[in-house]
């Protein structure tokens, strides 16, 4: 296997691996509730805080990727979510829950950008769309893995031997750092670096250095945001969404979550191909005008077939987009801060994104379902606009903005 699909599997390894481990709460929120006899609110801030420590961890490691090497941090971070994902299960209170999933988000923080940036490195520019296509279908393939460990364990020896599971990560982190070597890109930098005597520092504010790179900076963190803002409204109130508007029943609400995720998945893989044809501009373009559209659109679909098929062509571009995100963020910014920013960026945007589905149910509280799929289509003619800023950027000899 050439260095190209080394890094390719590799990502995709780790961000299944980050998937399940974020899936794992969902699944097993219900158990962890009872168990601890807290509210709903409580139990909720899991997840929160799990967020929290994926935008720290996103940063920390980010600089230390830029800084030590990809693949020895990136190890570092698989590491360390799967001791946080284990130690879940050896929680004595609610609290310690808490610290142990915030040890977890920060090494799944730190895995995502890090993982896109060796990919970036590896793959030629005309290629990099289908790259990052293939590793962010590993999310999906991450959330499929935590069903069927939640089926298996779940019933039958409970919500702390699930999480103890998550440890198994460590063995995949040690093949990684055994058989990986890192990104021949970087090391050309850094030993540029030694020889000109003038290494270059990494810090988040060499991300708003300049009037261009902090425009640049905040229109893709807006981007970001809103991608995750509408894949968390979406997928979790959409079955809700359906069951009240269309009596959707719950074997049929699942039936309408494969058929996205299958629409989501495709999705992806042809946006990959779709962004190396014809550049990252017309390619965001084409999906966020018809995620846009078809959002807005699916809230007058009717009968069984128009929801299942509408919400496969719904998660085919509204996700789809999800796979650009790795290529695009890493083409603005240098090699000596390109996993600082993936990490930062695509971490805020999660954190605040992750906010999203409050401000959905409150609208449903208040109005309807034709009310909330306007505000998800008005989020992404908002990233498109501030997509339409965004100005190709090339980079020198000396990994210099020209």
């Amino acid at each position: 296997m050439n260095y190209r699909n080394k890094t390719v599997v590799a990502s995709v390894a780790g961000l299944t691996l980050e998937g399940m481990d974020i899936m794992f709460i969902s699944f097993a929120m219900s158990m962890i509730v009872a168990d601890f006899n807290i509210d709903l609110a409580t139990g909720g801030f899991i997840s929160s805080i799990t967020n929290i420590g994926m935008l720290i961890g996103g940063i920390i490691f980010g600089i230390l990727a830029d800084r030590f090497g990809r693949v020895r941090i990136f190890t570092y971070t698989i590491i360390l979510f799967a001791i946080g994902t284990a130690l879940t299960g050896l929680a004595a209170n609610i609290e310690q829950v808490y610290l142990f999933r915030f040890i977890a988000g920060l090494g799944a923080g730190g895995e995502y950008g890090i993982g896109m940036a060796l990919v970036a490195e590896a793959w030629p520019k005309n290629k990099q769309g289908r790259a990052s296509s293939y590793v962010s279908v590993g999310a999906q393939f991450g959330v499929i893995l935590a069903a069927l460990l939640s089926a298996i364990i779940l019933p039958t020896l409970g919500w702390r031997a699930l999480f103890i599971v998550g440890v198994l990560p460590v063995i995949f982190a040690f093949i990684v750092r055994k058989n990986l070597s890192e990104s021949p890109e970087w090391m050309a930098a850094m030993k540029k670096e030694k020889v000109v005597g003038n290494p270059k520092k990494v810090n988040l504010l060499q991300l708003f250095d300049t009037p261009r790179t902090a425009i640049t900076t905040i229109t893709l963190v807006v981007m970001a945001t809103v991608q995750i803002a509408g894949y968390n409204g979406l997928m979790i109130w959409l079955p809700s969404m359906l069951q009240q508007s269309q009596g959707l029943s719950v074997s049929g609400s699942a039936l309408w979550t494969i058929s996205t995720a299958v629409g989501m998945i495709i999705g992806m893989l042809t946006f990959g191909r779709f962004m190396d044809r014809f550049g990252a501009k017309r390619a965001f373009g084409v999906f966020l005008l018809a995620s846009a559209s078809a959002v807005f659109l699916y809230s007058y679909a009717e009968g069984g077939a128009g929801v299942l098929i509408g919400g496969a062509i719904v998660g085919f571009f509204s996700n789809g987009m999800f796979a650009g995100y790795g290529a695009l963020i890493s083409s603005y910014y240098p090699v000596h801060i390109r996993s600082t920013a993936t990490n930062t960026i695509f971490n805020f945007g999660r954190a605040i994104g992750g906010l999203s589905p409050i401000l959905v149910g409150y609208i449903l509280q208040s109005y309807d379902m034709t009310v909330a799929m306007t505000y998800l289509a008005a989020l992404y003619c908002l990233s498109l606009a501030f997509m339409l800023t965004l100005k190709k950027r090339e980079f020198n000899s000396n990994n210099e903005v020209v």
